[in-house]
C-alpha cells in the first residue's frame, strides 16, 4: 500500500466560477469601461505633477455589507462635483483584510460574516459592488492581496495598493506589474521606505510568471511593467511619518533613487495609531503642509464610513451597526466632509502661494 503524500492539510477542495463567466454575469457597460479609464488617467496625471489636484482615497476600511457601501459612494457622488476643483475623490472597495493572526478575512473570503468561507459569492457580490460604483461615477480602489481573485475584479479599479505587509513579497511586486491601474506601495509596519522604493522600481519592469486565464486555467503571463507606482506612507510600528520632516526624508529617498518626489499619506494605521479621532489631526497637519507649498505630497488616504467608530462580530449580520466597520474604526461622514472641505482649502492655498 503506497504512503499518501498529498493533501495531507486539506480538508476540502471546492471549484470556483471561472472569472470570464464573472464578468460576463457583471459584465462593464462601455460607458463604465470609458469612466474607469477616465479616473485612472485622472489619477494618472496628479501622480505624475501634471494636475495639482489632490488624489483623495476614502471609504470604509474594508466592506462587509454591499448596501452600506453603495450608500457610501452614492454619497460620495453627491459631493464630488463641488470637491472636484481641487480633489479627485476615489473610494475605498477592499473586499480582503490581511489579519497579522486571525480575524475577517474580508468581504471575497467571508460575505455571510458567519465563517463559512463562501468565495465564489464573495467574488460576485465584490464585482457587483464595483459595477454598482462604475454605474455611480464613482472610482474605486481596493488592496491587492490574494495574487488570484484579481482576474475577477481587477480591472474595475482606478487605484490599486500593496499593502504593508505584502510590499516586501515578490509575488506582488510582479503581480503589480500587471495591473492596468496606478498602483501605491505603502512602507512596511517598521518602515523602511526604501523596501517601498524597491517594490516601485521591480513593479515597473516587465515580468514572465504563472497565474490564471479568464477561463481558469493556469497561464503564463508576459507583463510589461507599471509606470505609475507610487509610495505611500502609512506611518509606522514606532510612529507616524507624515510629519514635513518624514516626508522631506522619503522625498529625498524617491529622488536619490531615480523616481518622481510624489508620494501618498495615509491618515489612518501607523499615522494615527488606528485612533481614528487622530485621522482629522493628521490631515490638517497635512493640509498644513500642502498650503505651505509642499509638492512631494499628492494624495491623501481616510478611512471613513457612514457611522464612526467600530464594531464586533458577535453573531454573524445580526445585531450589527448599520454603516459602521467591522475592522479599523473609521472616522464618521460629517467627520469627513469636514476634512475633505480642508484639503481641498489647502490646495487652493498653495496654488495662491
Amino acid at each position: 500500500m503506497s504512503t499518501r503524500i498529498h493533501d495531507i492539510h486539506i480538508a476540502q477542495s471546492e471549484t470556483l466560477p471561472e472569472p470570464r463567466l464573472l464578468r460576463e454575469e457583471f459584465p462593464a457597460t462601455d460607458a463604465e469601461a470609458a469612466f474607469i479609464a477616465s479616473a485612472r488617467q485622472a489619477t494618472r496625471a496628479i501622480l505624475r505633477g501634471q494636475d495639482d489636484r489632490l488624489l483623495v482615497v476614502v471609504g470604509p476600511c474594508s466592506v462587509h455589507e454591499p448596501a452600506s457601501a453603495l450608500e457610501y459612494a452614492a454619497r460620495l457622488r453627491e459631493i464630488a462635483p463641488q470637491m472636484a476643483p481641487d480633489l479627485l475623490l476615489v473610494m475605498r472597495v477592499y473586499f480582503e483584510k490581511p489579519r497579522t493572526r486571525m480575524g475577517w478575512k474580508g468581504l471575497i473570503y467571508d460575505p455571510t460574516l458567519d465563517g463559512q468561507g463562501d468565495i465564489g459569492e464573495g467574488l460576485r457580490q465584490a464585482r457587483h459592488l464595483l459595477i454598482e460604483c462604475a454605474r455611480l461615477e464613482v472610482p474605486a480602489a481596493s488592496e491587492i492581496l490574494d495574487l488570484v481573485t484579481p482576474q475577477y475584479y481587477a480591472e474595475l479599479l482606478s487605484w490599486g495598493a500593496i499593502g504593508a505587509r505584502t510590499v516586501e513579497s515578490p509575488l506582488h511586486r510582479q503581480m503589480a506589474s500587471a495591473l492596468s491601474a496606478p498602483v501605491g506601495f505603502k512602507n512596511p509596519t517598521q518602515g523602511s521606505v526604501g523596501t517601498a522604493i524597491d517594490a516601485i522600481h521591480v513593479a515597473a519592469q516587465a515580468h514572465r510568471f504563472p497565474t490564471i486565464s479568464l477561463e481558469g486555467r493556469a497561464t503564463v503571463i508576459t507583463t510589461t511593467g507599471n509606470p505609475d507606482g507610487h509610495l505611500v506612507l502609512r506611518g509606522t510600528s514606532d510612529g507616524p511619518n507624515f510629519d514635513a520632516s518624514s516626508v522631506r526624508i522619503a522625498s529625498l529617498a524617491l529622488e536619490a533613487a531615480g523616481l518622481p518626489m510624489r508620494l501618498v499619506i495615509d491618515c489612518s494605521h501607523g499615522n494615527s495609531s488606528k485612533n481614528p479621532a487622530r485621522q482629522p489631526t493628521v490631515a490638517a497637519d497635512i493640509a498644513q503642509q500642502i498650503a505651505g507649498g509642499s509638492h512631494s505630497i499628492c494624495g491623501v488616504m481616510l478611512e471613513s464610513h457612514l457611522v464612526e467608530g467600530r464594531q464586533d462580530i458577535v453573531d454573524g449580520r445580526a445585531g450589527l451597526t448599520y454603516g459602521q466597520s467591522v475592522t479599523d474604526a473609521c472616522i464618521g461622514w460629517d467627520t469627513t466632509v469636514a476634512v475633505l472641505h480642508n484639503l481641498a482649502e489647502a490646495v487652493r492655498a498653495r496654488r495662491r502661494a
